[in-house]
């Protein structure tokens, strides 16, 4: 195995670098789970910019009749939705509020 100075590396600062990839990783997993579809959230959100148009009934009805078939059709039509409100939704939002129709009304599989 080479040394670290013959492949260009300067020993002095290895310990800073392994300090760097620490935070990262450690930076990555506090992340993570903010990241995750929180149906909760989505909830609040479907509340208060979803239900001004159309009430929850309109999930319950014939699945025959729906459009939606899946968790990427349920995505879909939701950021179609969404556009419609011209709020500025993030694609966090969209998801929450998939997740939460998802869970509440068609209980599609991930």
């Amino acid at each position: 195995m080479p040394s670290l100075r013959r492949i260009g590396i300067d020993t002095c600062r290895v310990p800073v670098l392994y300090l760097r990839i620490a935070l990262l990783a450690g930076l990555a997993l506090a992340t993570g789970p903010s990241l995750a579809q929180d149906a909760q959230r989505g909830r609040e959100l479907y509340e208060l910019h979803c239900l001004s148009c159309h009430y929850e009934r309109i999930h319950k009805r014939d699945p025959s009749r729906s459009i939606v078939r899946s968790t990427t059709q349920l995505r879909v039509e939701v950021a179609n939705r969404a556009a419609l409100t011209r709020q500025p939704f993030t694609p966090q939002d969209l998801d929450d509020i998939a997740e939460y129709l998802n869970r509440s009304h068609y209980r599609f599989a991930k």
